[in-house]
């Protein structure tokens, strides 16, 4: 057998992905404020297209699920149109592209909407932690616990969500239980003290992402379901006791799923997996066996030597990508990278968005020239 490298096709899902450098979801603060994608994101998603997979920016399933100004949605017809002229503009360029589902649960303030909802959680506990408002940065608001007839209805969300998302022309979906949002604060212990069937033990922790991920199966099948999970619990204050039971015994029964692949945000700098966070990600790692995709602020060198070892199929890029549309053509020929411009990370114009240079000849920002 050939020797697997970051730039060997694989099957994953039902796709064949042309190399294994992913596009990361990134948050940019762009919609129009009902939700709808701007016009100009068809642009900056196509300019991207030679990744091996897109990930889109986290995509709220309901209104309640948004906790940040400008970012877009996947539950109403306008979504559904906005969103096709992206994922036109990625096929057309020969890209794959998969929308991230989210819910925000308690990070979010009351003041994000002008109805002031206040935010859900599965405890009613407030988070310290902050998110954008029109005011900037400011810290969330106090959450309500959800009713079971409300968690009901959440699963179903999710996959009215998910049918939006494959009308809209996206090759897939990926459920997001990571970085401290909804899912994961029904996962952790530190944020779910509910005395009923979803709270407790890790099997009724785990019960909400396994029902979310096996009614999105039943909707439009495993293998268009990728799922992201960040075990280490480094975002928004959703600490655990026993991240290696549970994520041992939450990814072993995802794995009986046979879902398209399961993501692990490993850390938000290279420099913070230690020795001890690794011994964690090592053990609840060998209970998936299908296509793994992992992300840690990986550069090329790393990206082709957790690859060729076997440690993940795919690396997904964040930072690099947001200021490389052709990062993996760069990966390849050693082309140095441009800096990305942290000013016009949340919200602005085309300026940090459509606006970084290609390296390679013939195009203009992702235009024949």
């Amino acid at each position: 057998m050939a020797p697997q490298t970051i730039f060997s096709p694989h099957k994953m899902g039902d796709l064949i992905v042309p190399n294994r450098v992913f596009m990361a979801p990134l948050t940019r603060n762009r919609a129009h404020d009902d939700g709808t994608p701007w016009e100009v994101t068809a642009t900056y998603y196509a300019q991207r297209a030679s990744a091996g997979l897109i990930i889109s920016e986290a995509t709220q399933i309901t209104p309640l699920g948004k906790g940040y100004i400008k970012t877009p949605g996947i539950y109403t017809d306008a979504h559904v149109e906005g969103w096709r002229l992206v994922t036109d503009a990625v096929h057309a360029a020969g890209g794959r592209i998969y929308c991230q589902l989210w819910h925000v649960g308690r990070i979010r303030h009351v003041h994000i909407e002008p109805k002031g909802e206040q935010p859900v959680a599965p405890s009613a506990i407030r988070a310290d932690a902050k998110t954008f408002t029109h005011d900037g940065f400011e810290d969330v608001s106090e959450p309500r616990a959800l009713s079971l007839e409300e968690i009901d209805q959440l699963v179903e969300d999710f996959a009215h969500a998910a049918r939006c998302a494959m009308e809209a022309g996206f090759d897939g979906v990926e459920i997001h239980s990571a970085n401290g949002y909804l899912l994961n604060q029904f996962l952790h212990s530190g944020s779910n003290k509910r005395e009923d069937e979803y709270g407790g033990s890790v099997e009724n922790r785990s019960r909400l992402t396994l029902r979310v991920a096996d009614r999105l199966i039943q909707e439009i099948g495993s293998d268009k379901v990728g799922l992201r999970l960040s075990p280490l619990g480094e975002a928004n204050d959703v600490p655990e006791d026993d991240p290696v039971g549970l994520y041992s015994y939450l990814i072993a029964e995802l794995d009986k799923r046979e879902l398209a692949y399961l993501h692990f945000v490993e850390s938000f700098r290279g420099e913070d997996r230690t020795a001890e966070k690794a011994e964690i990600l090592k053990k609840v790692r060998r209970e998936w066996h299908g296509f793994f995709v992992a992300n840690g602020a990986y550069d090329a060198e790393h990206a082709e030597k957790y690859v060729s070892e076997g440690w993940c199929h795919a690396v997904a890029v964040g930072r690099d990508f947001l200021a490389n549309p052709d990062l993996p053509l760069r990966w390849l020929n050693g082309t140095p990278l441009n800096e990305p411009n942290q000013d016009t990370f949340y919200g602005g114009a085309e300026e940090g968005y459509t606006d970084y240079p290609f390296a390679t000849l013939g195009r203009d920002n992702g235009k024949t020239s």
